[in-house]
């Protein structure tokens, strides 16, 4: 049983684990995220007289990952220097501010996405008759308002020491740490927790009224299954441990700043960058639901890793005139 101690006798806390985990993650989904979103956004433009209303909420889930993703090379720069920011205390909000609109703007959509799905299958009569393109525009944009006004207040807490090179906090300081876990935790309850069930809801309805049909679309089923396990890998990888372990992290700091040790600080604090590290990847496997929804992007995907393919063989097959590479096309 811990007791109310000197802080000096707390375990030490394992600060520099963020910098060696973090820096290549963000690499990692800065390059897979930016080609797999600019890929899938092209092919959403290409096609956009075909425009459908979910179509709408995949390109605004895409816009927010992008968004996260500019400023993925800053952070990858701070982490470097070895946790050192040198851009200013302002940008430095920015920056947590575009992480934050990432996140609860992906929750939002994929929402969204799901709510589309429950009413094209369960009332398809009665509902999807009425939407049209301009209503999904809409709902659009009061996500994209209701995400800044729930991610606003972060900006008027502390992030850097007096504007000088040093630390980009992705709470705050110490000293505001009290106040912020309050506003941490009903931000969790109205961008996360509520989406959560909304989300569950509508599938757990989608997966009872198709499987109680008896004549019921085989293709539907499997695609609406598809969204529902693509979905689910999001919360489970990316949302669930963030929220639980950002809360449980900031916990940790207020009972720290009241002088009161617990054995458990290290383990939540490295598990939480871990956590980081996890919701970050959410901008690289949103794209996924570009594969579920266009029906031309798992063409277009077999093809590009074909011609990739045959380019790699080209590549290093023995230059010995033009027969072998006719034979290495024709085997590819």
């Amino acid at each position: 049983m811990y007791d109310r101690m000197n802080n000096t006798a707390c375990p030490r806390i394992s600060f520099d684990f963020t910098s060696r985990f973090l820096l290549p993650v963000y690499i990692l989904v800065f390059i897979i995220g930016l080609v797999a979103n600019g890929w899938g956004l092209k092919t959403l433009l290409r096609n956009w007289t075909k425009l459908k209303i979910i179509n709408v909420f995949v390109f605004n889930l895409g816009l927010t990952d992008v968004l996260y993703l500019l400023t993925l090379p800053f952070l990858v720069m701070y982490h470097f220097m070895d946790n050192t920011w040198i851009f200013g205390d302002t940008f430095c909000k920015i920056t947590r501010f575009c992480f934050n609109l990432n996140l609860y703007g992906s929750i939002g959509f994929l929402t969204c996405i799901s709510v589309y799905r429950y009413l094209a299958v369960v009332h398809p009569m009665k509902v999807m008759g009425r939407l049209t393109v301009a209503h999904s525009v809409v709902i659009s944009v009061l996500v994209w308002l209701l995400v800044s006004v729930q991610s606003l207040p972060d900006m008027f807490f502390t992030k850097t020491y007096r504007n000088k090179p040093g630390k980009c906090y992705e709470t705050t300081s110490t000293f505001y740490v009290e106040d912020y876990l309050k506003y941490s935790l009903g931000w969790t309850l109205t961008g996360f927790c509520i989406p959560l069930l909304i989300t569950l809801g509508c599938y757990g309805h989608v997966i009872v009224t198709l499987g109680c049909k008896k004549r019921n679309n085989k293709a539907l089923k499997w695609k609406s299954l598809r969204l529902l396990f693509i979905l689910v890998v999001l919360f489970s990888v990316c949302y669930i441990p963030y929220h639980v372990l950002k809360n449980l992290n900031l916990w940790s700091r207020v009972l720290s700043k009241r002088r009161t040790c617990r054995g458990w600080f290290n383990g939540v604090y490295i598990a939480h960058q871990i956590s980081r590290g996890l919701v970050s990847l959410n901008s690289a496997l949103n794209p996924l639901v570009y594969l579920h929804g266009s029906e031309d992007v798992p063409a277009q995907l077999r093809k590009l890793l074909r011609d990739f393919c045959q380019m790699i063989n080209l590549r290093v097959s023995p230059k010995s005139g033009p027969a072998p590479a006719a034979k290495v096309t024709e085997e590819v």
